[in-house]
């Protein structure tokens, strides 16, 4: 199936919708116009498994690994996760806050999450994405670009570019040069 946005759920038609309760309404007003790459592996370094949607839906087992007493209480999420074979997994709707962002700033705005879509890529810092993830992504990237046209590849950052000094993903391994120009191959189509 092919993927697009349904614009009265907010949901990705072609992910697997897993609901997390870590979200709330963006403010009155906000237009979603700015893309967020993360990378996320739990525990750190390691995958796959079922850790990343647990920790997100808030049923992580604190007792299951050292890490997890440090982030247990976290309330986070992310509007989508792209696991390391390309599936696509929605946590919150698009129209709605996903907690991705933290303490952020872009362009002078502050509270990033107000008014940007969040994507986690299954990964670290210190290893190479998969071919299947950059192909998902781009192909996620470009029905979202449909659905909200603000966001522009200007507007499409990694988490360290929204809280330098605080964070550093999708780190030095994720390829913005290979992921830029499919993006942008994806727009002259």
């Amino acid at each position: 199936m092919a993927m697009r946005v349904n614009m009265k759920t907010g949901h990705v038609e072609g992910a697997h919708y897993l609901p997390s309760p870590n979200y709330d309404n963006r403010p009155a007003g906000a237009q979603i116009d700015t893309l967020v790459i993360h990378a996320i592996s739990l525990p750190p370094g390691e995958y796959p498994g079922p850790d990343i949607e647990q920790f997100f839906c808030n049923s992580l087992d604190a007792n299951c690994h050292p890490f997890y007493r440090e982030i247990s209480g976290l309330t986070v999420s992310s509007h989508l996760l792209i696991r390391r074979n390309g599936e696509v997994v929605q946590f919150v709707p698009l129209q709605a806050r996903a907690w991705h962002a933290g303490v952020s700033e872009f362009q002078g705005c502050a509270r990033v999450n107000d008014f940007s879509i969040g994507i986690e890529l299954e990964g670290s810092d210190h290893a190479p994405f998969e071919e299947a993830q950059y192909l998902a992504l781009t192909a996620v990237t470009r029905v979202l670009r449909d659905a909200y046209p603000g966001i522009t590849p200007e507007r499409i950052v990694g988490h360290a570019d929204i809280a330098p000094g605080r964070k550093t993903d999708p780190g030095s391994y994720f390829n913005w040069a290979r992921y830029r120009r499919a993006i942008r191959e994806d727009s002259a189509i």
